[in-house]
């Protein structure tokens, strides 16, 4: 594969967000590893999605709880493409409860997709970026690692050490060339907020200044941004996407 090839590693891409990502970063002279553990047809869809704007992709299957997996995956990628590019870390789980309900298990699970499984392909990432002198990491944290949310600590616990970890290495890697920021979506049109009740939905949107739910399209806009050249003088960054919800 030729050096003029850009290599893309999306994680959790069967759908929403990194599905999103995958079409904002798909283009000629492009190659996607769509990545998701479970929902293999879906990602295969992303594929296609991918490959109509231009771009080669392929589904690469991994856990990326599990370091030996994600070690195999990128050791796969560089063998088969030679480099690697951009990393988004969006794979990510929920399992909700009140602290004095939460299962041990759950709360263990979660943070061990949401944060261990970012810290795990950054890892094995980052070394054939620091070879190549350049890359861009893009990890996908939330509004709740800042405003909190009932029934989420161990997501929100988990989205906010994303935020440390994207700022850990952004100093470390940043003599290399290569620039880690976040992003933090809000409240964002998924299978998620689809299922939740209209009392709830209409709660949630009293709390957005611009009055609708975030697209997976408006926080792919971002990420698509912070993987390009225009953003190379970024890094150590969290770039806060729901429409005011928050305003630091």
């Amino acid at each position: 594969m030729g050096d003029n090839i850009r290599v893309v590693l999306v994680t959790g891409a069967s759908r929403g967000i990194g599905r999103a990502c995958v079409e904002a970063l798909a283009q000629p002279q492009t190659k996607i590893y769509v990545n998701d553990v479970a929902n293999l047809e879906q990602a295969a869809q992303t594929c296609d999605l991918a490959a109509a704007k231009g771009a080669e992709a392929e589904v690469l299957p991994f856990n990326v709880a599990e370091a030996g997996e994600v070690n195999a995956a990128v050791e796969a990628i560089l063998k088969a493409s030679g480099r690697l590019d951009v990393l988004v870390n969006n794979a990510g789980i929920a399992r909700d409860n009140l602290i004095a309900l939460m299962k041990e298990e759950d709360w263990d699970r979660v943070l061990a997709v949401n944060l261990k499984g970012a810290f795990n392909c950054l890892k094995a990432a980052c070394r054939p970026m620091m070879k190549q002198r350049g890359g861009r990491i893009i990890n996908i944290s939330s509004v709740v690692a800042y405003m909190g949310n009932p029934g989420q600590a161990n997501y929100a616990a988990s989205k906010a050490g994303l935020v440390g970890l994207t700022k850990a290495a952004a100093r470390e890697l940043a003599s290399r060339q290569i620039t880690v920021n976040a992003v933090a979506p809000g409240f964002i049109a998924t299978d998620m907020t689809a299922n939740l009740s209209e009392k709830v939905r209409a709660e949630m949107m009293a709390q957005i200044p611009l009055a609708r739910f975030g697209t997976p399209e408006d926080v792919a806009a971002a990420v698509a941004f912070l993987a390009s050249e225009a953003a190379g003088y970024i890094t150590g960054e969290v770039i806060h996407i729901n429409g005011g919800l928050i305003m630091a």
